[in-house]
C-alpha cells in the first residue's frame, strides 16, 4: 500500500511513518523543509518537499496513494490563526478530490465540536466541516486530548517562579502523541472506517493537583502547586513571552473553553474513544529534562 503522511517528522508523523514502513508499506512524508529530506529518507520513506499551501503540490503528492494522513501544523505568525487553519483544511480537501484518494485519517482535536470559542481548535471545526464536502471519500477525524508535551512550555515557569499553572484547572484530559500514532497507524492499515466519523484518543485523565504532583516529583518538587490564572493574566503572560497577539488571544480562549468544561463536554458524552496506554508518569522524565534546560 502507498501512504502519504503530512506533518514532516513531528511528534505524531514520525512514529506513524515508522510503523507503516515497518509493516512493509511505501510511505511518502511531506515536509516544507529541504533539510529534513535526508532524515526522512533514512527512515525508509520518500520525501516530498513543498508547501501545504500549494494545492498543485499536494495533488501531485497525493495522487496514487491508497490513504493519506492530514494535519495542520501550528502557525505562530499567521495574522488570523483560525482562518489559516481553515484554509489548510480547504487545500487538503481540494487536493484529495483532485487526486482521487479514498481514505483519509485527519488529525483534529478534542473540542472540535465547537464552531467558535475554542481558539485554534475552532479552526479545526472548520477543517472537519470542509472534509464533509468530499463525496465517496472515507474520513476518520482523530480528536486527541491535550498533548503531554504542552506541559514543556511551563517548565520555565516552574523553574523560575516555583509554580505551574494556566487559565484552567479541574480535571485534565491528556494524551501521549505516541498513542495517537498507534491509533492512526491502525486506522490507516485496516481502512475499515467508512463515511465521515471521529474518534477521541485519551491516554490519561488527571486533576491538575495530580498533574502538578507528578511533574513536580520528577524534579524533586513533589509539593508543586497548580495555580489557575485569570484570562487577563494568561494573555498578558503569553504576550510578555513574545507570543503574537492573535495567537495569544486564541490560546487564552482555548484555555477558557477548557476551564468552562465546554471543550471536553462532547468527549465525556461520547462512546467513540480509543484509550492509550501511556500514562503521565511515563512522560514525567521528559518534563524533568526540559526543566533542567529551562
Amino acid at each position: 500500500m502507498k501512504y502519504v503522511i503530512t506533518g514532516s517528522l513531528g511528534h505524531i508523523s514520525k512514529p506513524l511513518s515508522q510503523k507503516l514502513i515497518s509493516a512493509g508499506h511505501t510511505v511518502t512524508v511531506i515536509s516544507s523543509s529541504d533539510a529534513k529530506k535526508a532524515e526522512i529518507e533514512a527512515l525508509g520513506a520518500k520525501a516530498a518537499i513543498g508547501s501545504i499551501e500549494d494545492v498543485s503540490f499536494l495533488t501531485q503528492t497525493f495522487s496514487g496513494a491508497d490513504a493519506v494522513y492530514t494535519m495542520v501544523p501550528p502557525s505562530y505568525s499567521a495574522p488570523d490563526v483560525k482562518a489559516h487553519i481553515a484554509l489548510i483544511g480547504k487545500n487538503y480537501v481540494e487536493a484529495i478530490r483532485k487526486s482521487g484518494v479514498k481514505y483519509v485519517v485527519n488529525l483534529s482535536s478534542i473540542g472540535a465540536h465547537m464552531p467558535e470559542g475554542c481558539g485554534p481548535v475552532s479552526g479545526l471545526y472548520s477543517v472537519e466541516k470542509s472534509f464533509e464536502m468530499l463525496n465517496d471519500v472515507n474520513v476518520l477525524h482523530l480528536r486527541p486530548a491535550s498533548f503531554y508535551y504542552n506541559f514543556l512550555t511551563l517548565a520555565g515557569m516552574v523553574k523560575h517562579a516555583g509554580i505551574i499553572g494556566n487559565n484552567y484547572g479541574g480535571k485534565l484530559v491528556l494524551v501521549d502523541p505516541n498513542d495517537i500514532a498507534d491509533v492512526a497507524a491502525d486506522a490507516l492499515l485496516k481502512r475499515s472506517f467508512t463515511g465521515k466519523s471521529h474518534l477521541y484518543i485519551v491516554s490519561d485523565v488527571r486533576p491538575v493537583e495530580e498533574v502538578a504532583s507528578i511533574l513536580g516529583s520528577s524534579i524533586g518538587k513533589k509539593d508543586l502547586n497548580w495555580v489557575v490564572f485569570t484570562d487577563e493574566q494568561s494573555l498578558s503572560g503569553l504576550k510578555q513571552a513574545g507570543v503574537p497577539q492573535n495567537l495569544a488571544e486564541n490560546l487564552t480562549e482555548m484555555g477558557s473553553a477548557l476551564r468552562s468544561g465546554e471543550m471536553t463536554a462532547d468527549y465525556f458524552k461520547s462512546k467513540n474513544v480509543a484509550h492509550g496506554k501511556r500514562k503521565l508518569e511515563g512522560y514525567a522524565p521528559v518534563f524533568a529534562e526540559a526543566y533542567k534546560n529551562a
